[in-house]
């Protein structure tokens, strides 16, 4: 971090930090709890209203915490709201991680240090836009599970899981002398299917056991009559969330007929909208968000502005709506601080708001991070992903007769070979068909190693392709984010069914599961073939517009001696197509500027240094602008500002965005 935001930050967090000292000292005394006879919280005795927002810590990178969470204190909020994402602590059953980026605790000391309150949401759903809604996919080993429900197999998984999470979160309940205030229990559930009310009791029983009765436990569902009836149970009090411009008034007497009396709460107010590759850019007006803040404030409502502060869905961790519509890398989401964590118009205007009832605390606030514009990096084409298989699949592959998921083969996340032969000659175009949208969610096809075209799940079920019996098929599928909400989170990926060459059901499969993060990281620089040398070999003739996927690699170095470098800044990529991106074997996730609304990606300036070359690793799965003639075009480009292609801007969400 540069010296002067350091010592700024030092200089803005020592009265906090004093501040938090001396509410420790006396963790008895503590008591967060609802006067029902005054239909407000009471803090400590005292009647208590939370102005709070939303922040993923799974988004953020550590490194960024304490300047997201100053930024939000010095907005007049006196809370923050959190999920705890499930499979972000445990990828494989058992296997837990806890430390850096995943250290939940030192997050909410950080915000308990800041005298921020926070409302915790652990699930173990979450949707939030991440994929499976948090939920591991290892889970769907037993592919019968159902999930979110009474299933022995899916209660025995959140047992354990709750039996290591909850510990760790009862010492930092308020009561015991921490910032949590109040606990969510599952997520608006009554939009499930499963309306499964042993489920809920199960989850409250859970909750009790390890944080005890003091804790004040909720729910939270959408402003719908309906909704409310399969959310919401006895002993958990009922909340609801809504946008700007929806009718404030009627929807918390949704709230009251579930919750007689009590404080009205708002869980969820949403200060932008989500996105979706294709679609779009998200905006809703600043004028909307603070017009409905300012009524919602007025008639002493509790609030969480969701979200205050984004993010960023680094690697593979974007999730999905239904009709298949993945979330793009970006969860910028249009909120009071941007992905990069800057100051916004939005962010002063609803600051204003709420200095007008409540005090916002004195003095500076952080200032938006400097960027820096590195300029072009020349890439080099390592590897095809067929010629680094001993790589990238180490082990091997995986024989069965017909497709096996990605769960089957546990591999999670990323990417899968499918290799077969082809049965019979295809002199002639043949259909290659996946006939009950079995492609989960983009699989790029060719034959000894010629590209022959595109699969992809809900929009294209067949390519034709040519080749000789004999030939080697490869299918490369690229599980693209797992359904987050709706009943169909029960998201398989890979090969679901079979593929069929003309009326002909392929088989004898071998099944690679790739190990990117592996190669990336293990391998840099160093996989051989061209050395440093920008030639590009030609790929056998194809008539397709496609190149085979492969990686590419190039490096930069940011001078040692200038003062404040490393700087944040953004990559974007003029001339690729689709694909996965690495930093020093940071894996920043998705591009996909065909398809947009994203063309940039935010590059966090803590992984990038100044002693040693910086490596950029880049998979290109579809298109790469590379060729032997003009070396100059296989370049990204680092630049001091996001991009986006289009965008759409909303005084209200339409209903149907209620959730997609």
């Amino acid at each position: 971090m540069p010296g002067f935001l350091v010592h700024t930050l030092s200089l803005l967090l020592m009265p906090l930090l004093l501040g938090s000292a001396r509410g420790l000292h006396n963790a008895s005394q503590r008591m967060f709890k609802i006067d029902y006879s005054q239909n407000y919280f009471l803090k400590d005795g005292q009647p208590f209203r939370y102005i709070s927002g939303s922040i993923h810590y799974h988004r953020v990178p550590s490194f960024y915490w304490k300047d997201r969470l100053l930024k939000m204190k010095m907005a007049g909020l006196n809370a923050i709201q959190m999920y705890v994402p499930w499979n972000f602590h445990e990828p494989l059953p058992g296997q837990y991680q806890f430390s850096d980026d995943h250290d939940v605790e030192h997050f909410i000391q950080l915000a308990h240090e800041m005298e921020l309150l926070v409302i915790l949401r652990p699930g173990p759903y979450i949707c939030a836009e991440w994929d499976m809604g948090g939920l591991p996919a290892w889970l769907l080993e037993k592919e019968s599970i159902v999930l979110r429900s009474s299933d022995p197999d899916y209660l025995a998984a959140v047992d354990k899981w709750l039996g290591v999470l909850l510990p760790k979160i009862k010492p930092l309940l308020y009561q015991n002398g921490g910032p949590i205030i109040t606990v969510q229990v599952e997520n608006e559930y009554g939009s499930y299917f499963t309306c499964d009310y042993d489920y809920l009791r199960f989850l409250q029983n859970r909750f009790r056991y390890h944080l005890g009765d003091e804790v004040l436990l909720f729910t939270t569902d959408g402003a719908r009559e309906t909704l409310l009836q399969c959310g919401t149970l006895q002993g958990l009090y009922a909340t609801v969330d809504f946008g700007a411009g929806c009718n404030i008034t009627a929807a918390f007497e949704i709230q009251r007929k579930t919750e007689p009396r009590g404080p009205l709460v708002n869980s969820e107010f949403y200060t932008g909208w989500l996105d979706h590759w294709g679609q779009p850019h998200s905006r809703v007006s600043t004028e909307a968000v603070t017009s409905s803040l300012y009524n919602m404030l007025a008639l002493g409502a509790n609030v969480n502005m969701y979200m205050f502060m984004g993010g960023t869905n680094f690697a593979y961790w974007n999730g999905a709506n239904t009709p298949y519509a993945a979330q793009p890398t970006s969860y910028d989401y249009d909120a009071p601080l941007t992905e990069a964590g800057d100051l916004t118009e939005k962010y002063f205007a609803v600051r204003d708001v709420i200095r007008k009832f409540e005090k916002v605390p004195d003095g500076p606030i952080p200032p938006s991070t400097p960027k820096f514009a590195y300029g072009k990096v020349t890439l080099k084409k390592l590897k095809t992903v067929g010629e680094a298989l001993n790589i990238l699949s180490p082990s091997g592959p995986t024989k069965s007769i017909y497709p096996l998921t990605f769960v089957q083969v546990k591999q999670y996340f990323g990417f899968v070979l499918y290799r077969t032969t082809l049965p019979k000659n295809c002199s002639d175009p043949t259909p290659l068909s996946a006939p009950i949208n079995g492609v989960r969610d983009r699989a790029y096809v060719s034959v000894n190693g010629v590209p022959q075209g595109i699969l992809e799940r809900n929009r294209v079920f067949t390519v034709n392709i040519t080749g000789e019996a004999g030939a080697t098929l490869d299918v490369l599928v690229e599980n693209m984010g797992r359904v987050n909400y709706g009943r169909y989170n029960n998201d398989f990926k890979g090969l679901i069914s079979n593929l069929t060459l003309g009326c002909s059901v392929l088989t004898d499969w071998l099944i690679f599961p790739l190990n990117t993060e592996n190669a990336v990281r293990g391998h840099l620089g160093g996989w051989g073939g061209h050395g440093n040398s920008c030639h590009v070999e030609p790929e056998p003739h194809s008539s397709s517009n496609f190149t085979l996927p492969a990686f590419y690699v190039g490096n930069f170095s940011i001078p040692a001696g200038i003062p404040d470098l490393p700087q944040d800044t953004f990559i974007q990529f003029p001339g690729w197509t689709k694909g996965q991106v690495w930093i020093n074997g940071f894996n920043l996730g998705r591009y996909w500027p065909t398809r947009g609304p994203q063309m940039t990606l935010f590059v966090p300036q803590h992984i990038l240094v100044t002693s040693a070359p910086n490596t950029v690793t880049v998979l290109e799965l579809e298109h790469a602008p590379c060729n032997s003639v003009d070396p100059a075009l296989c370049t990204v480009e680092f630049v001091d500002k996001p991009v986006i292609s289009t965008a759409v801007t909303y005084s209200h969400l339409p209903t149907w965005l209620d959730h997609v």
